[in-house]
């Protein structure tokens, strides 16, 4: 049984859908496939079965349409977007998609004030494509507006006897409301780790054990390679789109990146970055020009990456230490040099 929400966001057409691109088997009896979804190229890559490989593509793939259509800011009947767009009233919206909020709000409380998914505003605000840098006015404007605590996430018994007291079994509907009117939810700092850990879960049910999912720097890994060698994920140099400054090695794991070199943009001789600190408005100040985090989940290695990235290599190190769910933590600074805890 569908309740409300489920099938909002199915007329919305998402950049590319159709397009598909399956390689393989190479000569170590790999499958690629590569498809484009959230705003970047998606790659999973697994060993076994040409055949078993190919339909749980398919299955992922249509998965990510699906997740897409729920979680995207910029899809009009997405669940973000119509959150967003309810001046402040409950919007009926998918299970998965209040689970994802419900983890995201607690990725906020624990990121010292550098992590915020009603960031929003300030996001339209930063146009990286027209390069130009709000006055200060249009910033503090929008800051009155960010704080993850006016969301509010909930679920509801539906069922025809709910007014007898009879809801027990009864199916769920989820519910999110933003108490600020003017508030705005981005859930891009976080959704591609959720995303990821239902993949791996997708691929795995398929009896697949060794393969890779790439979601353009949120990289999961199940198992290793059928010689025994695990999986390598590298860092990259900033100064280099093309070049790495080392490599993660990975297992039943997933290691994320976060890096200023993403998209950025120089306006009178300033650099301004993508990592945005909800506190002033502005590029986060850091001397770190890249962090990535390797976690059992990839939720937490997104949830995280973001936070260090913004505390900086010495703060990041220490809040690393602190939060047993990051198995790793690497900083590039913007010199190359890889810093490691």
């Amino acid at each position: 049984m569908k309740t409300a929400g489920e099938n909002y966001g199915i007329e919305d057409v998402i950049p590319l859908e159709d397009t598909v691109q399956t390689l393989g088997p190479d000569e170590r009896g790999m499958v690629t496939e590569l498809f484009y979804a959230f705003n970047t190229v998606v790659t999973l890559q697994a060993f076994g079965d040409e055949a078993v490989c190919r339909a749980a593509f398919a299955e992922a793939r249509g998965a990510c349409r699906t997740f897409e259509r729920r979680y995207s800011r910029t899809l009009p009947h997405s669940d973000i977007a119509r959150i967003n767009a309810a001046g402040g009233a409950p919007v009926a919206i998918a299970r998965d998609t209040a689970e994802l909020l419900r983890a995201a709000q607690g990725y906020c409380a624990d990121s010292e004030g550098c992590f915020d998914i009603t960031v929003g505003p300030l996001v339209r605000l930063w146009d990286f494509h027209e390069g130009i840098v709000p006055t200060q006015a249009r910033i503090d404007e929008a800051l009155a507006h960010v704080d993850w605590r006016a969301l509010r996430v909930w679920e509801e018994p539906l069922g025809a006897n709910l007014r007898e007291g009879g809801h027990e079994g009864a199916p769920m509907q989820a519910f999110a409301q933003l108490s600020d009117p003017e508030a705005a939810v981005d859930v891009g700092g976080i959704a591609k780790g959720w995303i990821a850990d239902r993949l791996t879960e997708l691929l795995a049910a398929h009896r697949l054990d060794a393969f890779i999912v790439n979601l353009g720097g949120n990289v999961a890994a199940h198992g290793q390679k059928p010689d025994g060698s695990p999986w390598r994920i590298g860092l990259q140099d900033p100064h280099n789109k093309e070049g790495v400054v080392g490599s993660v090695a990975v297992r039943n794991a997933s290691a994320v990146t976060s890096g200023i070199y993403e998209r950025y943009f120089t306006h009178n001789g300033q650099r301004y970055h993508h990592i945005l600190n909800p506190q002033t408005g502005y590029p986060a100040d850091t001397d770190a020009a890249g962090a990535t985090v390797v976690a059992q989940r990839s939720l937490d290695a997104e949830g995280y990456s973001t936070t260090l990235l913004a505390l900086g290599i010495e703060r990041g190190i220490a809040f690393a230490r602190k939060h047993p769910a990051i198995l790793a933590a690497y900083f590039v600074d913007n010199e190359g040099t890889v810093h490691e805890t």
